[in-house]
């Protein structure tokens, strides 16, 4: 299975034309949150489509800039994981979107309590013989995707402990725009492509093992 992982759209629409090798190489295409700037289902819904046109398998959560209708729409499109697992092709997905209270106060903001509610929810009815991929916008505390310009890391501490009881294969994350890079977490793998304006996306094929897992530049025309 090969994955490309995006996040913090943010609404820039024309940042998508610059996906469009990378869904040709896809199998699976991860949205992990800020779909949208600050914005609701109608914001959501034409980048959306534009991604589905590739006829690729998507999986999202929202992040703390989309409001909660967002995530609704993402459930009656059939993809989104946000507190639940899909099993696709022998691994099973489990999400979790929103993110911990923001400084400048977001419509989607969780505690620690609720996020470890979440995923709790999302791994329940998940099969235990199957690899794991979490999907979460919020990162987990101390790790190269939560460190915010002042080398301050402002991750979930309720991640970071899902990540060692479940031990996932990959957490594909976003929300910290300048966390960019790939991190390990035990044997998981961390890994934040930044917004999706700053023209990075992740790659992974889970084919081989361990799987290769990249962030690469994406070159504007």
């Amino acid at each position: 299975m090969r994955v490309i992982a995006v996040s913090d759209i943010h609404n820039h629409i024309t940042s998508i034309d610059l996906l469009k090798a990378q869904l040709s190489w896809a199998d699976v295409v991860i949205l992990s949150g800020d779909i949208t700037h600050f914005g609701h289902r109608r914001d959501a819904e034409p980048i959306i489509e534009i991604i589905q046109k590739s006829k690729k398998t998507i999986l999202a959560v929202s992040g703390n800039c989309d409001h909660p209708d967002v995530e609704d729409f993402l459930n009656v499109r059939g993809i989104g994981i946000h507190g639940q697992c899909r099993v696709l092709d022998g691994v099973v997905f489990v999400g979790s979107g929103g993110s911990l209270p923001a400084p400048v106060g977001t419509p989607n903001e969780k505690t620690e309590k609720e996020i470890a509610n979440l995923l709790e929810d999302g791994i329940k009815d998940a099969p235990a013989d199957l690899p794991l991929i979490l999907v979460s916008h919020q990162p987990p505390y101390n790790t190269k995707a939560d460190r915010i310009f002042n080398g301050s890391h402002v991750g979930s501490r309720s991640v970071r402990s899902f990540i060692t009881q479940y031990r996932p294969v990959i957490c594909f994350t976003g929300h910290i725009h300048e966390g960019i890079g790939v991190d390990t977490l035990g044997n998981t793998v961390v890994v934040n492509p930044g917004p999706l304006n700053g023209f990075h996306v992740v790659r992974a094929d889970l084919s081989t093992n361990p799987p290769e897992v990249e962030v690469i530049s994406l070159k504007m025309k």
